[in-house]
Formats: C-alpha cells, sequence, structure tokens
C-alpha cells in the first residue's frame, strides 16, 4: 500500500497516454493504479506494460472507467470531447481529481464539465506547459496596452495527426486577448480565410492552422500595427513537458475544493 495519490491514465494506447504512463511510472509522488482504454480496443484485458511493448507491470487495461476511477485520487485524460464529458461525470462521483487536456470541447462540453466541477476538482487546459501559460498571461498583458488599430493573429503549427484545429493553445491565446481587450472571441474570431474576402475587420482576432511532419507544437500571437510589430512565440520540443505539467495539476489539486480550474491557477498565476 502506498499514501501517494492513485492515478487512472485515460486512453492509454495514444501518444499522450504511452508519454503520461511513463511519467506516472517515473513519478516519487504519484502510483499509477489504472489505465483506460474504449471497449473494444485491443488492448483492453493486456498487460499494460506487454501492450507498451515493454516489461510487464501487473496492470491490465480496462474499459471500466466507473471501476478504476473508484479506486483513483486523480484521471489524466487526454483523449476525445465525448469521452471527457462521460468521464468527467464519472470522476466527480469518485471525488477524484480530473486533469483534462483534451482539446476540441465544445461550448456543450465545457458546460457539462462546468456542472461535473460543483462536486469535484477539475483542472482544465488547452495546454500544460509552463511557457505556454506564461505566453497566455502575456497575451493578456499587451492585448490589454494595445487599442484596436493593433491587429492580432494567432499562427499555431501541429503535426499532421492532429484532428481540431485551431488548436486547444492558440483557442486559449486566442481567449487572453480577447479578455485583454475586453471582447468575447466569439464576436471577433476570424478563421481560416480563404478568397476574395475583403479588408480585415478592425479589432478581429485571426487564426492561423498549420498541420504537418511531426511538429510537437508552435505557437506565435502576432500584434501589428502599421510600422511596428510584437511577436509572442513559444515553441516545444519535447512532448513530456505536456505530461509533466499534467501530473503537476494532479497533484496540485489534492486539497482543493470542488471548482473548474486551469494551469494559471495550478501555477499561483490565476
Amino acid at each position: 500500500m502506498t499514501d501517494q495519490p492513485g492515478v487512472v491514465v485515460t486512453g492509454v494506447s495514444g501518444r499522450m497516454g504511452q508519454m503520461l504512463v511513463k511519467e506516472v511510472m517515473a513519478s516519487d509522488r504519484l502510483t499509477l493504479v489504472g489505465a483506460l482504454e474504449r471497449e473494444g480496443h485491443d488492448w483492453v484485458g493486456r498487460d499494460l506494460g506487454l501492450a507498451m511493448g515493454a516489461a510487464e507491470m501487473g496492470l491490465k487495461v480496462s474499459d471500466d472507467a466507473l471501476e478504476a476511477f473508484s479506486r483513483a485520487q486523480a484521471v489524466i485524460d487526454f483523449t476525445a470531447p465525448a469521452a471527457t464529458v462521460a468521464f468527467s461525470e464519472l470522476a466527480a462521483q469518485a471525488r477524484a481529481v480530473h486533469v483534462i487536456g483534451t482539446t476540441g470541447l465544445s461550448e456543450d462540453d465545457i458546460a457539462a464539465i462546468d456542472r461535473a466541477a460543483h462536486h469535484a476538482v477539475v483542472v482544465r487546459a488547452g495546454n500544460m506547459s509552463l511557457g505556454v501559460n506564461l505566453l497566455t498571461r502575456m497575451v493578456k498583458q499587451v492585448a490589454s496596452a494595445l487599442d484596436a488599430d493593433w491587429d492580432i493573429e494567432v499562427i499555431e503549427a501541429h503535426h499532421h495527426h492532429k484532428v481540431d484545429a485551431p488548436s486547444g493553445t492558440a483557442l486559449m491565446l486566442g481567449e487572453a486577448a480577447a479578455e485583454g481587450r475586453g471582447v468575447k472571441l466569439a464576436d471577433v474570431s476570424d478563421r481560416g480565410r480563404d478568397g476574395i474576402t475583403g479588408a480585415r475587420k478592425r479589432g478581429d482576432i485571426g487564426f492561423h492552422a498549420i498541420r504537418g511532419g511531426d511538429i510537437i507544437g508552435e505557437h506565435e500571437v502576432l500584434f501589428a500595427t502599421p510600422g511596428e510589430r510584437i511577436v509572442l512565440k513559444h515553441v516545444a520540443s519535447d512532448r513530456t513537458l505536456f505530461a509533466r505539467g499534467a501530473l503537476k495539476a494532479a497533484l496540485w489539486g489534492q486539497d482543493k475544493g470542488p471548482g473548474h480550474y486551469d494551469m494559471l491557477d495550478v501555477l499561483g498565476l490565476g
């Protein structure tokens, strides 16, 4: 037995899932107590270590989220919106900290997660890295200092397997810029220009998504006005930084009251 918080990792067959498993296994502050995959996946019922091509771990991959969460103090979840919404309800029932790195969530998805957060700790962020969250804070500060004569463009690049665009991080940066401006992002968002679009609308926040190769993640926020530009940028060169941030969030949430938090809260910048 151990007094360390027990963690369940969801979507363990994916790249982030396997990275999270490795980071939890290497941690001296957390214990891996569950590994989840979707029903019908060929990893279900297999030893997790063997399924990952490593040594036997003595922990079988399960598709029973409720049973796994009942033994956990934290759930780390980088899966898909529908799965994450379902997991949020089950994690709340188990009073487990739910760390969400899933992107592509709709407003309805977030509303459902908000409801779960009335009963348990939820830490949700479009990006778990320290650097990106500091960038978010800087973007908000710069946007608040500049008027709408400064155009704002968010440019992001990811690997060719990424299925959502703009990325969750790009949207997080756009939200920060909109908050700095005192406007709602939904009212000023400009995405996917193509053809004869006309002149850029004053005050809009533009988004551009690049997909190619094995790019882990690059995010740039451009503030431009005639005669000068300000560029704020973050480049991720190692995917483990996202896993490390998720583990930090899982630990941080252990003594917190129910609520919907983000990484700025975890980092003491909220």
